[in-house]
């Protein structure tokens, strides 16, 4: 049966409700201001490093808002199939690398090349949906597919096929491209960025260190487990296939004992047996 809601995702549940609580609260007590990103003055003049670290705790309007959480509702998915532990785990990461790329290449390379038009970062955690974006794209496969034709399409004809092609995984992607565009160019920048650091760490272009690494345990409500427990549930279930072999064969199909079971009958004693009471 599909699970409904946020079931077995926790993790995905708590990342969309902190992205609509932070966001809130930054609104409520007028802090937007803080957590957006321009070069100049913010980095260059001001040397306000720290927006480094919070430009991706919240957005600063309510459609990015909406788009963010919606996305990571659609991706819950990804988490059940990898479990909490994995799943908080490249959250973390991602984070990490998402928090300082994108302000990295905005500064040293892209506000350069565009003879510093492109100033700006927007504030949200889009790097970060995207990374789990890349990981729903790779992971989850299509149901269907239908097209939306641009012109009368009739099949009987040799006319090729005019108009747009889209899976069920469509509205998935659409509110993900509307956040991706809300504020560019800066939005396309995390995006970008984003979707590569999710599909680096899927095809281990990352130290194999990085993309083995887990939380612990008890950070998404897991019991770390010894390995004597494990060898130990291992013997109890042996000891219990074993025990249940010993009582089938101790007991046949015709409910005799097992020691006349046990031995075996001659070819004389076995058709005497199968014909007694026929005649």
């Amino acid at each position: 049966m599909l699970s409904t809601g946020f079931a077995s995702a926790p993790v995905s549940r708590s990342l969309a409700y902190g992205i609509v609580a932070t966001s809130l609260l930054a609104s409520i007590t007028d802090t937007k201001h803080f957590f957006y990103i321009q070069v100049d003055p913010h980095i260059w003049q001001y040397h306000q490093l720290w927006r480094v670290l919070v430009y991706q705790l919240c957005y600063t309007n309510s459609t990015e808002c909406l788009f963010a959480a919606m996305t990571v509702y659609n991706v819950r998915v990804v988490e059940r199939v990898w479990g909490s532990r994995k799943f908080a785990s490249f959250i973390a990461l991602s984070f990490l690398l998402t928090t300082i790329l994108p302000p990295l290449l905005l500064t040293t390379i892209i506000r350069p090349l565009s003879l510093h038009t492109i100033n700006y970062l927007p504030a949200g955690p889009t790097p970060l949906i995207f990374s789990l974006l890349a990981q729903y794209h790779a992971l989850i496969p299509h149901v269907y597919k239908y097209r939306i034709a641009a012109t009368p399409y009739n099949p009987a004809t040799s006319a090729s096929f005019t108009g747009l092609t889209f899976s069920d995984k469509s509205y998935v992607y659409l509110p993900a491209l509307q956040l991706a565009l809300s504020q560019f160019p800066g939005s396309l920048l995390c995006a970008a960025v984003g979707w590569v650091v999710g599909y680096s760490w899927r095809n281990e272009v990352l130290p194999g260190r990085l993309t083995r690494w887990r939380v612990p345990a008890w950070v998404v409500g897991e019991k770390m487990r010894k390995r004597g427990e494990d060898f130990e549930g291992l013997r109890r279930r042996l000891e219990g296939e074993n025990g249940g072999t010993a009582a089938a064969a101790a007991t046949g199909s015709d409910g005799r004992l097992g020691g006349e079971v046990g031995r075996r009958r001659p070819l004389a004693r076995q058709l005497v047996d199968q014909f007694r009471g026929a005649f």
